[in-house]
């Protein structure tokens, strides 16, 4: 990997080889502008493009426009930037727009179209179903190996990384009641999200052949959970309002092409997939950490994820559904096989029958003022580690 002229603290997540985009605001109440992060710094990248053929895409303040422009125009953007800061002739230029990352305001990078969420984790089915239907404990649903299984969430309940939880009201079970009110078993889900920039025409399918030339970058996803309302919804259908009151999304969008060194082969898919499923594509050698209050919770690998994310794009559109710029379609809870790799509190504390130890007490759900952090590192290029910022909700009052 070529040096830049730009001093870089040396552990840094943001090095040259990540360059994630975002959306900002500046110390001085500005109004929003795209924004690349380097080092501990964000390039304010809608003025240091000006006079570019492609300043035109990174006016709006958010990022779906560039996003709708296809392959060929994030590979032309990311060649510039990376070219700006290796080549000395440009450190006036670029040293202009740099702004501290600690003096800004991060928000929601891209308007969200439409919110999936998957269910991939072989050990989060596996750990779901043991503690459910403890019966067969070592099985996961019948249809799971043969479908990626997932639901539709609110796009519109989307936010970014620091907005505050507010605990859902629902019907749950109080006993032999059912009774309305505040989650009494709020939960977090460690996930990974995908951002679709090139849309597609309704009525044809996406195949996993072609998942780079939509998907435009990689974030991270906590898709909060009441439990309790969940349980009392979901019988006989699906997730609903225990799920559709927030997700909260990393205010940072690692491109895809950013992410080659981190390819890996996904795990054995058996028995084999459908025709339109059969090629998997790469699984993502992403190493998350989870943290309750400061204290490391959990560190779930994504590289064991049962169902790659190019069978969830080809699968989510096999019916002849649409892509949209912005559409965002998650990962699922990630687990891996050890119990210090679950994704969830509802894995962790084995649906609040085995309380987690933590250095002020105990958990077996969310209380009021707990703070959720969840962060992730992929290999780049030369050794170095790509960061992802990370992805933090506190909650609040009921």
């Amino acid at each position: 990997m070529p040096e830049t002229w730009l001093g870089l603290p040396e552990d840094t997540g943001f090095g040259l080889g990540n360059l994630p985009y975002g959306v900002f605001s500046g110390p001085g109440g500005d109004g929003r502008r795209i924004g690349v992060a380097i080092g501990d710094q964000v390039l304010d990248l809608t003025a240091a493009a000006d006079g570019t053929d492609f300043a035109g895409l990174l006016r709006a303040g958010v990022l779906n426009s560039f996003m709708a422009a296809g392959r060929p125009v994030w590979r032309e953007v990311r060649e510039t930037i990376t070219g700006w800061l290796i080549d000395e002739a440009h450190r006036e230029r670029v040293s202009a727009h740099l702004v501290p990352l600690a003096e800004v305001e991060l928000h929601l990078p891209f308007e969200v179209a439409d919110y999936v969420d998957f269910y991939s984790s072989e050990q989060h089915a596996l750990n779901a179903n043991r503690i459910f239907r403890p019966q067969s404990r070592d099985e996961v649903p019948r249809n799971w190996r043969s479908l990626p299984v997932g639901y539709h969430g609110r796009a519109g309940t989307v936010v970014v990384s620091g907005t505050p939880v507010r605990r859902p009201h629902g019907l749950r079970r109080d006993g032999d009641e059912i009774a309305f009110g505040p989650s009494a078993r709020l939960d977090f889900e460690a996930e990974v999200g995908f951002v679709v920039g090139t849309p597609s025409e309704p009525g044809e399918p996406v195949a996993v052949a072609d998942y780079a030339e939509h998907v435009f970058g990689v974030c991270l996803v906590n898709d909060w959970s009441a439990r309790d309302i969940q349980s009392w919804e979901s019988a006989p259908l699906g997730p609903f309002l225990g799920k559709s009151f927030l997700t909260s999304v990393s205010p940072w969008v690692v491109p895809l092409d950013a992410l080659a060194h981190a390819s890996v082969a996904p795990p054995r898919q058996e028995p084999e997939p459908v025709a339109y499923l059969r090629e998997p594509g790469a699984g993502l050698d992403l190493a998350l950490e989870v943290r309750l209050n400061g204290h490391l919770l959990s560190s779930p690998p994504f590289a064991t994820q049962y169902w790659t994310a190019a069978q969830q794009l080809a699968h989510l559109t096999v019916n002849g559904a649409s892509l949209r710029t912005g559409d965002l379609y998650a990962s699922g809870t990630v687990s891996g096989p050890e119990r210090g790799q679950w994704g969830s509190l509802l894995e962790l504390s084995w649906n609040g029958t085995e309380p987690v130890e933590l250095a002020g007490g105990t958990r077996t759900f969310l209380e009021d003022g707990d703070e959720v952090t969840i962060t992730a590192t992929a290999p780049g290029p030369d050794g170095t580690r790509l960061g992802f910022g990370g992805v933090t909700g506190r909650v609040g009052l009921s």
